[in-house]
């Protein structure tokens, strides 16, 4: 096999989906499990670093003093492993199979346009998209104060509704003002969850690469932040630095490009997902054609697989009925180092160096770093 071995998620003990349901369980939810064995608390703060994935973490240790002293362990991404689907296994508990964010973009089934669902672009009602009562829901109704502090323009997106309804929205738009934010909602009540989120690491890995210098001062910075958070806690809280999903860097010439080969739009009426893993929609008639037509032309260089094959591998967990037409016909995971843009489609796309999405380990495996304030 060209490339890393698939890695399977680890829904139900070892996956981000598993972190908040643990959490709540850790605060003395009553009905929550605490599958993760963490470490009782009446306060906790997740810190999550977008794109901090466990092998860049382990490979740049020295550049992340903090992160890199903590009591950690690896965990999977679900699949995709992309920040959408991600962010909503956080917030619900759940896998995209029953959350229903398959992807970067995926597409509406009642209408045939796709849904980018980091943007919220389609007249989607994001209570209807993603149904299902989120952790921080179940955690609010309890009793515990709950506050997700992020960027100001992330209150009211359709994102934000689908995976973190329930917490109370803090607009935090530079370092201070997150800090600030979560000094003063770690102190709410009689016990807390604050979430924290910050996109920088990510979005200087796809710019710029996730082996470059600047994402190496990226994650020096992200470093000092996550100390930073720790030391505006109190000190009967823990605080859980988690990511959504690993990076891995492409090079120009290994990336195949479907706009420029009409053979890998023939019989494709919809390309949705991303470069690292594409959901295929096809016309109707065509699966088996197009199955074939990627098989021959990737090779070992990813895994081709339709929808029914995918679902039987666990891919996205269980899969509600609700869930599967979102899914793509033909689903195209990248195993080596290989990408398929497409560069009239998503131009911007097609220009990122490091990328997301599929179950290699550099792309699957996520921290989850425990600091107790001990």
């Amino acid at each position: 096999m060209s490339g890393q071995a698939p890695i399977l998620p680890a829904y139900g003990g070892g996956s981000l989906a598993d972190v908040l349901p643990s959490v709540a369980g850790a605060l003395g939810v009553p009905g929550e499990q605490n599958l993760l064995d963490l470490p009782p608390a009446p306060r906790y703060a997740v810190l999550l670093l977008d794109g901090l994935g466990w092998n860049l973490l382990q490979r740049n240790a020295e550049t992340a003093p903090y992160l890199s002293s903590l009591t950690g362990r690896s965990l999977t991404a679900g699949v995709p492993s992309t920040t959408a689907a991600s962010l909503t296994s956080l917030g619900t508990g759940l896998p995209p199979g029953a959350h229903g964010i398959v992807g970067y973009t995926s597409i509406v089934p009642e209408t045939g346009a796709l849904l980018n669902a980091l943007q919220w672009d389609a007249p989607v009602d994001p209570r209807r998209w993603q149904p299902h009562q989120t952790v921080f829901e179940r955690v609010a109704a309890a009793g515990v104060a709950t506050r997700n502090v992020s960027k100001a323009r992330f209150d009211t997106s359709g994102l934000t509704a689908a995976a973190f309804r329930g917490s109370k929205h803090r607009g935090a738009d530079t370092v201070d003002d997150r800090l600030d934010a979560t000094r003063f909602a770690s102190r709410e009540g009689d016990k807390s969850l604050v979430y924290v989120y910050d996109s920088q690491l990510d979005y200087t890995g796809h710019g710029q690469g996730s082996e470059s210098w600047q994402w190496r001062k990226e994650l020096a910075a992200a470093d000092a932040f996550a100390a930073r958070v720790r030391s505006a806690l109190p000190r009967d809280a823990v605080l859980l630095v988690v990511a959504d999903h690993g990076m891995i860097d492409v090079a120009a010439e290994d990336r195949l490009d479907l706009d420029a080969d009409p053979a890998l739009t023939d019989g494709v009426r919809l390309i949705g997902g991303e470069s690292r893993f594409r959901h295929l929609y096809c016309v109707d008639g065509s699966t088996e054609n197009v199955l074939a037509t990627y098989r021959e032309r990737v090779g070992d260089k990813a895994l081709v697989l339709s929808r029914d094959e995918a679902i039987a591998q666990g891919w996205f967990g269980a899969v509600e009925e609700r869930v599967a037409p979102r899914l793509g016909d033909v689903i195209v995971a990248s195993l080596g180092p290989v990408a398929l843009v497409a560069s009239r489609r998503y131009p911007q796309e097609a220009g990122l160096i490091g990328l997301h999405g599929s179950l290699t380990q550099d792309e699957m495996a996520i921290p989850l770093l425990v600091d107790t304030g001990l």
